[in-house]
């Protein structure tokens, strides 16, 4: 009783203090995808920067140590100095869709031959690479517990994986009934993630078995974003789900009407606000206990990408090629820039500091000079 209770809190503190303010090393920043950060972003940031990759991407960039890691169509990983300086590559060969993952000495990613690789942080070279039955469309998460840990992906072969980071020795594996295309969420002693089976799976991190189902009858391509121990996600008819995780029971939904796209896109959670685009081309906040509407800000593309939200901001890019900065509290515009290209992917942040990547492959940083 006592172990076990041990390793319940060693799992928890884990999973809260796995990022600082420099530091992203996860899509969405944290292993529960929520988006949140501490801190505002600067008002007026300029452009400081711009990397071509040689290649279309829809990859998302995460940063580790003042180095950001992304990929491209092309099948290439970078590795990139904060003073844009290319520090290494690694040539998978097939494309990367999703968002690496840092963790130690590793950066981990999958691509569309369904092979999650693990290369070495610091120099780019291979460590070990476990193969999946088909493409992997979203980014890996990670879980610690005590001294065991597990690297989490979904595949296109119907299975959401865990493996071992050291050595990608499986671990357990969780059929499901269709595509597992986004990003699995962890927190609260509970791996959260759904398929396009329009089922949401909560599962144990350290035996993957499954602990609840709450069945959708929708696509869903989005990750969730777990806070307050709930679980926030959109689905492929625009309908957005609140769902209590301990109890596996609907909080709140908010239906789809007529003019609803599909969420893509994964919701910052913050300052009792749920903010997420859609590809009706609007972006959209909640009230995370209710689900009442507070504010929506249109822009002229489909939103794709998921927004990162502080405070009193929230940064999200369009495919309309602009990224902007709103105030939460009332959607009014405080900043936006004009990319070139649309953006699909989400912002990495760190306190002096934000990054994107454009649909044409161009790694973009922003900050005050």
């Amino acid at each position: 009783m006592l172990t076990s209770l041990v390793a319940t809190m060693l799992f928890i503190f884990n999973l809260q203090s796995q990022v600082g303010e420099d530091e992203w090393p996860v899509f969405r920043g944290k292993a529960d995808l929520s988006g949140s950060v501490s801190f505002d972003l600067p008002s007026s940031p300029r452009l400081l920067w711009s990397l071509p990759s040689g290649g279309r991407s829809k990859s998302s960039p995460v940063i580790s140590e003042n180095v950001i890691y992304f990929g491209n169509d092309k099948g290439t990983l970078f590795a990139v100095t904060k003073e844009g300086r290319i520090k290494w590559k690694f040539e998978a060969g097939n494309a990367i869709e999703a968002a690496p993952l840092v963790s130690q000495d590793k950066v981990f990613f999958g691509a569309s031959d369904g092979v999650l690789r693990a290369v070495n942080k610091l120099t780019g070279k291979l460590v070990w690479s476990f193969k999946s039955g088909a493409q992997i469309a979203g980014s890996a998460n990670i879980w610690t517990s005590g001294k065991k840990s597990g690297l989490v992906f979904g595949s296109y072969d119907y299975f959401l994986y865990c493996v071992e980071p050291s050595s990608g020795k499986l671990l357990w594996k969780i059929e499901t009934a269709n595509y597992v295309n986004g990003t699995p969420a962890i927190g609260y002693n509970s791996v959260v993630f759904a398929g396009c089976d329009g089922i949401v799976r909560f599962a144990d991190p350290l035996t993957g078995r499954e602990k609840d189902t709450i069945k959708i009858g929708v696509y869903i391509a989005a990750s969730p974003a777990l806070a307050e121990k709930r679980a926030y996600f959109g689905d492929y008819e625009g309908n957005l789900y609140c769902v209590d995780i301990e109890r596996g029971k609907f909080v709140w939904k908010v239906p789809s009407d007529d003019n609803s796209g599909a969420f893509i896109a994964t919701p910052a959670v913050s300052s009792n606000k749920v903010i997420i685009g859609n590809e009706d081309k609007f972006l959209y906040c909640y009230n995370s206990d209710t689900g009442k509407p507070i504010w929506k800000f249109r822009t002229n593309g489909r939103i794709t990408g998921s927004g990162v939200a502080g405070p009193s901001m929230i940064l999200a890019g369009s495919t309309d090629s602009n990224i902007y900065i709103l105030q939460t509290g009332d959607g009014k515009k405080i900043w936006s820039f004009n990319a070139g290209a649309p953006v699909s992917s989400s912002p990495a942040v760190t306190r002096d500091r934000f990054y994107f990547v454009t649909d044409d492959g161009r790694l973009l940083a922003f900050g005050n000079k």
